[in-house]
């Protein structure tokens, strides 16, 4: 019975490495397909909102109005909706650099709701409804766009009526700040380079990202708007949105630069988010895709998209069932070879992204065990994020903490946004003794095979555990940080 269930599991999961692996020979595929920038006479550029959403951001709410304010676009057709919804002094510093601009002649406003309903879904709303302008972009209050961002973006709107949505590359900002944030780096290069431009180029729908992105108002409107009853507003909307029969475009040449989540906690906070959200919306629109138009392929391919944070808990599963398939199945070693042969998918697409990116890209995927122990450590976490968006809709917003870290020597530890440990910490370190317990086992019964995979659940949960209680430790706060 037990290595029955372990082939189960082994099976879902490895229909999630064969996606990657589809993914990645799509993105071979097409790669040279790339759209032409159409030429645009400056008198024909549309209206432009620039929308800003906000909550207690002080140390990078100032960057993120001057990146906006610096947008090289007609003036007289450019609006910037610092969307607040702060309880801090992120405010006064909102305000204070809007006024800065506004003096230069610079269409700013900083918009306040009084009460944080319906927290992002609810303020781009809100937003929308105080703008005219035809094209809204949004950047979370950690990006940093360039300045050409708009002229590469709005001509392909008014060159192919079609299209809803823009979305383009995240790039990155403090990447080689620490181990952490290159493995972030990694997984988000990944998704954008390879599964992004895969998906798009091949016909496969494809999900906003939340940020750095552009939306033709009267998509949104055709798509019902805003809703907040899923975390991940920017997934639910977009795939709606193409349900509703309007095209999205992935441009991966336009990047906008983001900062990437140095402490563990915080991005454990962001995960477990993006999680919660994409099974809301598994939930929400299973139905409505499986009804849909679209072809078998296309179906099969969103529906898998929308439920990859399923192998979190198929991994927390995986190792649960391992012990006692370990104990009592002689012949087990070889299950667990056959996992790591449905595991090729991911590393693939990291290298093939990487490769396309950086010169330097085999030193970049030297940190690819930290990206694997990562995935393995955070299981518990996003576990619980998972069940939630399983059984609840909404949620409480909790925000993932923004530091403004740029360079290697910029500091967070001192900063009143860093996060304490969740209780979820108990689970990782009962989970951590688990897994020992299951490499003993393991070793006494000669199962060599299997200790790599198992290590693997150590190594990740004893870093993401111990990265958690000791950047959450007080008396830490002016020590260098360790992921």
């Amino acid at each position: 019975m037990v290595k029955l269930l372990y082939t189960l599991i082994v099976a879902w999961l490895s229909l999630y490495g064969l996606q990657a692996l589809v993914l990645t020979l799509l993105y071979f595929r097409h790669r040279a397909e790339k759209p032409a920038t159409p030429h645009v006479a400056e008198a024909d550029w549309p209206a432009v909102a620039v929308q800003l959403p906000v909550f207690n951001e002080r140390h990078v709410v100032e960057r993120l109005i001057d990146a906006a304010a610096a947008l090289d676009y007609p003036r007289d057709r450019l609006e910037i909706q610092v969307l607040d919804d702060s309880t801090d002094d992120t405010t006064a510093l909102a305000e204070a650099r809007a006024a800065y601009h506004r003096g230069r002649g610079i269409n700013v406003r900083v918009i306040r709701r009084p009460v944080r309903e319906g927290y992002k879904a609810g303020a781009l709303a809100a937003g929308l409804g105080q703008t005219a302008a035809p094209f809204l972009a949004v950047f979370d209050a950690d990006f940093e766009p360039h300045g050409d961002f708009l002229r590469r973006t709005i001509p392909q709107f008014l060159a192919h009526p079609d299209v809803g949505m823009i979305q383009t590359r995240w790039s990155h900002l403090n990447d080689e700040y620490s181990p952490l944030t290159h493995a972030q780096a990694l997984a988000l290069d990944g998704h954008f380079v390879v599964e992004q431009t895969g998906r798009n180029r091949s016909g496969l729908l494809i999900n906003f990202n939340g940020s750095g992105g552009v939306w033709r108002r009267t998509c949104i409107a055709d798509a019902g708007g805003w809703q907040a009853d899923t975390m991940t507003e920017d997934m639910d909307l977009s795939y709606r949105a193409q349900l509703a029969g309007w095209h999205c475009l992935y441009l991966p040449d336009v990047d906008a630069p983001a900062e990437l989540p140095p402490q563990m906690e915080a991005f454990k906070r962001q995960q477990a988010r993006w999680a919660q959200g994409s099974i809301q919306c598994l939930r929400k629109l299973s139905l409505p895709i499986l009804r849909s138009q679209l072809t078998i392929p296309q179906k099969l391919m969103a529906l898998v998209h929308i439920s990859s944070y399923l192998t979190h808990p198929l991994m927390v599963a995986l190792l649960l069932a391992s012990l006692p398939l370990l104990w009592l199945a002689p012949s087990a070693s070889g299950l667990f070879i056959g996992l790591g042969l449905a595991s090729l998918g991911p590393p693939l697409a990291y290298a093939v992204a990487q490769g396309r990116l950086y010169v330097n890209w085999k030193q970049r995927m030297l940190y690819f065990p930290v990206l694997a122990a990562l995935g393995a450590g955070i299981a518990w976490s996003t576990s619980a994020a998972v069940w939630q968006g399983l059984t609840h809709w909404g949620g409480t917003f909790a925000r993932t903490p923004k530091f403004r870290i740029e360079g290697r020597h910029d500091r967070w530890a001192d900063s009143l946004y860093r996060l304490a440990p969740s209780r979820l910490v108990f689970g990782e370190l009962a989970l951590l003794l688990y897994a020992i317990a299951t490499v003993a086992v393991a070793v006494a019964n000669r199962h060599l095979g299997a200790i790599p995979f198992l290590m693997l659940y150590v190594a990740g949960l004893g870093m993401v555990a111990g990265s958690s209680l000791w950047q959450g430790d007080s008396r830490h706060g002016q020590k260098r940080h360790l992921a």
